[in-house]
């Protein structure tokens, strides 16, 4: 039994590597973008950049970390943690509409010429 892989296989799996790699580039490029591009809320540039960051971890993990080979089990515990993780996105967002909390931080700063002087 030989130990060695068939060349034309591994030759297969570095052509998904790589072309998963440029695909996390891209969307890295994408993510500094939204950075700097100003979207009519400011709520859309966060939005967008999870939906970003999330397809980048599920690449990651579904490639590099072989998930997509895995016990059915594993999609369960998964499943939840993705469950878990919306939940945080979404109260992420609801803190920022709540009525409880003062919003003064959002308005800009006076420069020091406009203080009165004591």
């Amino acid at each position: 039994m030989s130990d060695s892989a068939d060349p034309a296989e591994l030759q297969k799996h570095v052509k998904k590597y790589l072309f998963i790699g440029a695909l996390l580039l891209v969307g890295t490029v994408i993510t500094v973008a939204l950075a700097f591009v100003e979207l009519p809320t400011h709520s859309m540039n966060i939005i967008l950049g999870m939906i970003v960051a999330t397809i980048k971890a599920s690449l990651v993990a579904l490639i590099f970390m072989h998930l997509n080979h895995e016990r059915p089990l594993i999609y369960k515990f998964l499943a939840f943690t993705t469950a878990f993780c919306i939940v945080l996105f979404v109260l992420f967002i609801f803190s920022n509409s709540d009525p409880l909390v003062d919003h003064n931080f959002e308005k800009p700063l006076q420069p020091a010429e406009q203080l009165e002087a004591p």
